[in-house]
């Protein structure tokens, strides 16, 4: 999606998927150590406002002018701070600085050649917690409909092989979402 269609998409008042945080992410809050945290593709700044919430010093990239200001909204609703960060990734017009941060975090998006960058923006003993669409999920929506946007069965545990995983799984959520979820730290 080019920049104006995101920034078409997240323009309403309305908050597009809510201000609470992804439930795999609360689920597994107390998994993750404080630190400095990184949220790819932040949208409107639901799981970056709630990393705030719980104590990380977070840092937030995202495309949208009009997401970066719903986020900045939600943060000072919240009485907590975030560094927002306006880039687009596909573009490489921002970068994940090496060894910077304890906890990288990224839902529902997808750039493969991201991976490598993740990896090397952890601290040793850093953690990634991410999820996002498998291929299952054209069985129960209608998106994303690019294959270059959904995950292929283990592809997700396969790129964080040489991380110590603490948590892997493929599955339907609600029976209305296929994803895969994992938490990997790096060794």
């Amino acid at each position: 999606m080019k920049n104006k269609s995101w920034d078409e998409r997240y323009k309403e008042e309305e908050y597009v998927l809510g201000t609470e945080p992804v439930e795999f992410l609360k689920e597994n809050i107390n998994r993750l150590s404080k630190g400095k945290a990184l949220d790819i593709a932040m949208g409107e700044g639901r799981n970056a406002v709630y990393l705030a919430e719980a104590g990380w010093e977070v840092d937030g990239i995202e495309v949208s002018e009009a997401a970066i200001k719903k986020a900045l909204a939600l943060t000072a609703k919240n009485n907590v701070t975030i560094n927002a960060i306006k880039g687009d990734l596909e573009k490489h017009e921002c970068e994940i600085e090496k060894g910077k941060y304890d906890l990288i975090s990224c839902f529902y998006y997808l750039q493969r050649d991201l991976f490598p960058e993740i990896k090397a923006g952890l601290k040793a003993g850093g953690m990634v917690i991410y999820q996002t669409f498998t291929v299952d999920n054209l069985k129960y929506q209608d998106h994303p409909r690019n294959p270059d946007h959904v995950l292929q069965p283990n592809e997700l545990l396969r790129f964080f092989l040489d991380c110590r995983i603490i948590f892997y799984r493929e599955c339907v959520l609600n029976n209305e979402t296929a994803v895969a979820s994992i938490i990997a730290q790096k060794v």
